[in-house]
Parts: structure tokens; C-alpha cells; sequence
């Protein structure tokens, strides 16, 4: 290590001391961080053991404190998850060349895999049901109508609905790629390049895959799709904490994951375990959505909050990340999904539409 390495090193280190836990105790002196070194070009890599009282935002102070430090061009953290609580067995030896059981390996995306793409946003939940394909669609059909170079990949295979919601039903064509590899060229759809494996399948073929072919298609559509310029690309991803998350955040520099939940509490928490899945593979979460937020009646003009009210603000306060804002309950955007026109574009002047804007507005903003 040369001498700019070392200097480097050390006002890393101070800046990790200043992040401290609820007890006031710094991440460095306690031993939560471990193996602290300067790589190449101001890289900087260390290991960060949680311990099950630790707060979810602790691993997000650290990377911050370091990112903020002059010369550091890029922070990797190898996240340790802490043990169950009353866990008093040795914990097993790993096998080499395997990772220590309760780690997560520090993701290693392929610096060229998408070297057109400005921006990688996923739309996740943890939970079915809640809207996130809806808001997923609105997002990228809102970022396009503001003048920006948009992408929507549906990496929903089990329930691609990004066809139905951009109305197009064409297969894509395949292209010649370079050097000389062939590749699909996405389909455009109302400023929107798109790309889902419901363009490859008929409509009622259901997909029955385990979750490795999961993880080769999300792949696949990464690699072998002729994505071209893009500002921004919006992935759709499936419900749950499995798979196709921990082969993003693995394969591709992500910018952030947008968490969608509804107000009542069987959706916020399985949402916060999703949160929570964002925060232990070091991915930001850049803030929680509350769809399906209320319901005005046409005729009266009365709110009625069918799924409760304010479970995605009580949510986002609990996890520490920003509430983004509300989408109401409407017909207007039941019609636009439907109807294939998202109701961004179909119905830019109602509540919901104007929900959508302020959310593509603010995401922009974030990153």
C-alpha cells in the first residue's frame, strides 16, 4: 500500500468512529468493522458484523461516513448478519472458497454489463398484491414524459404484467449484437422501451421455473437485450426476498430499491422484511410507496380509507428511509392498467395521476 493509500485508509477510519450505535459507541472501537482496506482507484472494502440490537440504518451510516470522505470513489461492504438470539453453538466452519454462513458476499456487478444505462431503480414489495407492476409502469411512463430515456424490465416471471399495461402484445425481434452476438431488441411503448418475458410466451402459458432459471433469465434480459441509452431503468421486480433480489443487487450497480406496501399492516410487514433483505445485501432503499392509500367517492367526495391510513408513513419512520408519498385508490388507474395506457399518461390531472409525477419527480431528485 503506498503512501496516498495509507493516508486514505486513515481518514476512513475516523470517519467510520464518528457513526455510533444507540449506545454511543463507534462502529469502529466495538468491532463492528473488520478488515477495513483501500483497493484500487479509492476503492475502499471492509466487513460490517451486525448484532441483532443493532438499528437498520447502521450499515447505511457506515457507507455514507466513508462515500463522504475525499478520495473515495467507491465503498463495498461484505454485510455479516448477526446470530439468532440465544444462539450459543460455535458456528460451523465454511468450506473453502465458500462464504461464512450468515454472511452476504459483497454484490460484484460487471462494470460493462450496461454501459448505456445512467440509472438501475427496482420497484420491489415483499408482499403480492399491493400494486408494485402499477407503480412500476406509472414510474417509468411519468420519468419518459418528463424527457428522460426510460427502460421497464419485468423481471415478474411469474406474473408478467407489464404487456397488459403498456398494451402490447408483439414479440420482440432479434437483432445482431456486437461483436456479432445476436440480441432482442425491446419493444417501445408510449416512450418506454420494454422487456418481459410475457413477450415470449402466450397468454395463458404459465411460467414454472425453480428459482436458478429465475436468476438466468433476469440475466439473460440484462445481458442478451439491446438496451441501448438509456437515463433510466425501471425493474419490476417479483414479491418475495428470493431469488431474482439477490441476483440484481449481485449483477448490476443498482441505485436504489423503491418499496411498495398498502396501509394495512399484513402488507407493511412483509414490506419491511423486504426492506430489510435491501439493507443486508448493502443495497439502498431509497424510500416506501404508499399505494392504495384511500378512496374518494365520485359522488360525494368523501375519503373512505378501505386499507387503513398511514401504515406506509409508520412503516418508512420504523425503517428509517423516506416516505415518498401516497397513491390513492382510483378507478382512473384500474382503467389505464387495464386498458394498457397507465394512468399517468391516460389521466395525468387526477389524484393518482398526479401522484405518480410527484413520485418520478422526487425519485429523480434522489438520484
Amino acid at each position: 500500500m503506498n503512501g496516498a493509500s495509507e493516508q486514505l485508509l486513515r481518514r476512513v477510519a475516523a470517519a467510520l468512529t464518528q457513526v455510533r450505535d444507540p449506545a454511543g459507541e463507534d462502529v469502529v472501537s466495538t468491532g463492528r468493522v473488520r478488515a477495513l482496506e483501500v483497493l484500487d482507484d479509492g476503492v475502499v472494502r471492509f466487513r460490517f458484523a451486525l448484532r441483532p440490537e443493532d438499528p437498520s440504518t447502521l450499515v447505511r451510516e457506515a457507507r455514507a461516513a466513508a462515500e463522504a470522505v475525499e478520495g473515495v470513489s467507491k465503498v463495498r461492504i461484505d454485510v455479516g448478519l448477526p446470530a439468532a438470539a440465544g444462539a450459543g453453538a460455535r458456528p460451523a466452519q465454511p468450506s473453502p472458497g465458500r462464504p461464512a454462513p450468515g454472511t452476504v458476499p459483497a454484490p460484484t456487478p460487471a462494470p460493462d454489463l450496461l454501459p448505456e444505462v445512467g440509472h438501475v431503480i427496482a420497484v420491489s414489495s415483499g408482499k403480492g398484491g399491493v400494486g408494485k407492476s402499477t407503480v412500476a409502469a406509472n414510474l417509468a411512463a411519468a420519468l419518459a414524459q418528463l424527457g428522460h430515456r426510460v427502460g421497464l424490465l419485468d423481471a415478474d416471471v411469474y406474473g408478467p404484467n407489464i404487456p397488459l399495461m403498456f398494451g402490447e402484445r408483439r414479440r420482440p425481434r432479434v437483432v445482431a449484437g456486437q461483436p456479432g452476438a445476436e440480441k432482442i431488441e425491446p419493444l417501445d411503448a408510449h416512450g418506454v422501451r420494454l422487456m418481459s418475458l410475457g413477450f415470449l410466451l402466450d397468454e395463458a402459458q404459465p411460467a414454472i421455473m425453480r428459482g436458478p432459471l429465475i436468476s438466468g433469465i433476469l440475466k439473460q434480459f440484462l445481458e442478451q437485450v439491446e438496451w441501448g441509452p438509456l437515463d433510466y431503468m425501471i425493474v419490476d421486480m417479483p414479491p418475495g426476498t428470493g431469488d431474482a433480489q439477490l441476483s440484481l443487487v449481485q449483477t448490476v450497480n443498482l441505485d436504489g430499491a423503491l418499496m411498495v406496501t398498502t396501509p394495512q399492516t399484513v402488507s407493511t410487514t412483509d414490506v419491511l422484511r423486504g426492506i430489510k433483505m435491501f439493507e443486508r445485501v448493502n443495497a439502498r432503499v431509497l424510500g416506501v410507496v404508499e399505494n392504495m392509500s384511500g378512496f374518494v367517492c365520485p359522488s360525494c367526495g368523501e375519503r373512505h380509507d378501505l386499507f387503513g391510513a398511514g401504515g406506509g408513513q409508520r412503516l418508512a419512520q420504523a425503517a428509517g428511509v423516506p416516505f415518498l408519498g401516497e397513491v390513492p385508490l382510483e378507478l382512473a388507474v384500474r382503467e389505464g392498467g387495464d386498458a394498457g395506457l397507465p394512468v399517468v399518461l391516460a389521466r395525468p390531472e387526477s389524484p393518482a395521476g398526479r401522484a405518480f409525477r410527484a413520485l418520478a419527480e422526487r425519485v429523480v431528485g434522489m438520484v
